[in-house]
């Protein structure tokens, strides 16, 4: 039976109920959940700031864990994993990278968002080979035009969210629209789905040293992108105010042959609020995407 099995050994595809694993490696205890048929190259999970494994859109993951095997996890000093959040994101890659080694694997499939779309393009250069294909969500790429304005705007929309009792996610990444409301409780509800074994919340201190990893990552010199030549699948929507939708088309012209796809009328979470066009998109690029080049 899989760590992920149930008693009758049937395979968890709901988020859910996927169980929170842990492994140690390099003196920290890192906490992760699995789901899916554990078969073939998995698929790693690289989250967004200041988030949790229960930050996770069950609409994204459960998809692609139809037949993908798939795995989240919590970066060092946030939720259930132990020590200090690293002030780089370079740092963070490495954490990363010895996690995934510590689970046995040598080649992976990434899907990230956000900040975990920073430190995936980090891992990258680093391990080329350790990654067979990359999906970039809500990301840019280092010394991005504003990226080092990520703090100004979060901080911002935390005290906006908090006026009105909303989670700041509402207000970060949804239009504040007819379409972006509605879309923005909905994803907050899908949040919740998880009602036992939930995460521990980011703490404040480690939220504070990921924006300065951030603010780092936006205002360092550019890596040269036309070294990564592993098939990329790049989406956003059209008015990212967090990282700037221009980014993503930045990462498209200098990722050699990757796809990009802008939701209308979206912003940050535009992979959330169009998730039933998205997920489909995600799982045939993860399943049938171009081999890498």
């Amino acid at each position: 039976m899989s760590s992920f099995d149930t008693p009758n050994g049937s395979v968890v595809t709901s988020y859910a109920k996927a169980a929170t694993r842990t492994i140690t490696a390099g003196g920290v205890t890192y906490a992760y959940r699995e789901l899916g048929p554990k078969a073939g190259i998995p698929v790693v999970f690289f989250v967004h700031l200041a988030a949790t494994l229960d930050n996770w859109d069950p609409r994204i993951i459960e998809p692609i864990a139809k037949n993908r095997h798939v795995i989240t996890f919590d970066q060092r000093g946030v939720g259930g994993s132990t020590g200090q959040v690293p002030d780089s994101i370079e740092a963070m890659a490495d954490d990363a990278y010895t996690f995934i080694r510590a689970l046995g694997f040598d080649t992976i499939d990434v899907f990230s968002f956000s900040m975990g779309g920073m430190i995936a393009q980090d891992l990258l250069f680093k391990h080329p080979d350790l990654v067979r294909k990359l999906v970039l969500a809500g990301t840019g790429p280092r010394g991005g035009k504003d990226i080092d304005k990520v703090a100004r705007t979060t901080y911002r929309d935390v005290l906006r969210a908090s006026l009105t009792r909303a989670d700041p996610k509402e207000f970060l990444f949804f239009n504040r629209n007819a379409t972006g409301k509605p879309a923005a409780k909905t994803f907050i509800r899908s949040l919740q789905e998880r009602t036992v074994d939930r995460d521990k919340p980011i703490s404040t201190k480690a939220f504070q040293t990921q924006l300065k990893a951030i603010r780092k990552f936006g205002r360092s010199a550019p890596s040269d992108l036309s070294q990564l030549t592993h098939p990329t699948l790049i989406a956003n929507g059209d008015n990212d105010r967090m990282v700037p939708s221009i980014l993503s088309e930045d990462l498209h012209r200098r990722i050699t042959g990757s796809e990009l796809i802008i939701y209308p009328d979206s912003g940050h979470g535009g992979i959330f609020q169009f998730h039933d066009r998205f997920s489909p998109v995600a799982v045939e690029f993860l399943a049938h995407g171009p081999a890498r080049t």
